[in-house]
């Protein structure tokens, strides 16, 4: 089974480690995964911006680096929500293009929903010896439907308690644009979650969108609570310090 990694732009920029955890994982279900070296952006940005030229753009482009793949998998419920949701809708007032669009969307994936429904992964290599919380992420939960995959591989880590907080489905804040265009109600979203962290007890709040990690560590660090960990579900079913230097797969030039 040929899959195709899309790391995504903030993953690649941000915390790289997420992208290399994402691919142990791919290679522990038996996958043969390639990393197309030319890929960015899924083109979410400008598309919840009104720039539709420019997400119509990044769209092709990924269509074209990914065209080989039998199944593409993103470590995030938003990128993977912007390709099987809006895609169809950026393009549908092409005639000769929908098909081929039609075909990416229905072999695109949220890692942990690709490894539950569709690789059938049964064991996780990672062990994590405390207490987490599980922050259900947007896009992921109402595009694509990804709740109980996450809690279902997290059962399988060694050592991992899970203790569900009050409004795991509730909205960190983040929202892309949103938390820059309204500062103010982001703030107060994300304390509110914030809250609901810290009277789980949790060692550490786990979650599958990097926006969603840093926008809830951001306002954790400066509530004053430096000991919450936020972690990407990738990285705790690996083990949560996995190192770039742990897997090299193979990259597409």
């Amino acid at each position: 089974m040929r899959v195709g990694l899309f790391v995504t732009c903030l993953v690649d920029l941000m915390r790289p480690r997420i992208g290399f955890a994402a691919l142990r994982l791919l290679e522990a279900a038996g996958c043969e995964v390639v990393v197309p070296r030319s890929q960015t952006c899924c083109g979410q940005p400008g598309y919840n911006s009104g720039d539709r030229a420019a997400a119509k753009a990044l769209a092709r482009k990924l269509l074209d680096e990914f065209e080989g793949c039998d199944y593409i998998v993103a470590p995030s419920g938003s990128c993977a929500g912007m390709i099987r949701t809006h895609y169809p809708e950026l393009f549908h007032e092409a005639p000769d293009e929908p098909e081929r669009i039609r075909n990416l969307c229905g072999r695109t994936y949220e890692l942990t929903d690709f490894l539950v429904n569709v690789a059938k992964l049964e064991r996780v290599p990672g062990k994590f010896m405390g207490t987490v919380t599980y922050h259900d992420s947007c896009s992921g939960l109402r595009e694509l439907g990804v709740k109980a995959q996450p809690r279902a591989l997290l059962a399988r880590v060694e050592g991992l308690r899970l203790k569900e907080m009050e409004e795991a489905e509730t909205c960190c804040g983040f929202g892309g644009t949103f938390s820059v265009k309204f500062g103010g109600i982001s703030t107060h979203v994300a304390e509110r979650k914030c809250v609901n962290i810290a009277a789980s007890g949790a060692d550490a709040v786990v979650l599958g969108d990097l926006g969603c990690m840093l926008n809830i560590e951001g306002r954790l660090r400066r509530r004053g609570d430096a000991k919450t960990r936020v972690l990407h579900v990738a990285e705790v079913l690996v083990g949560a310090e996995v190192e770039p230097k742990t897997s090299a797969g193979k990259v597409n030039s």
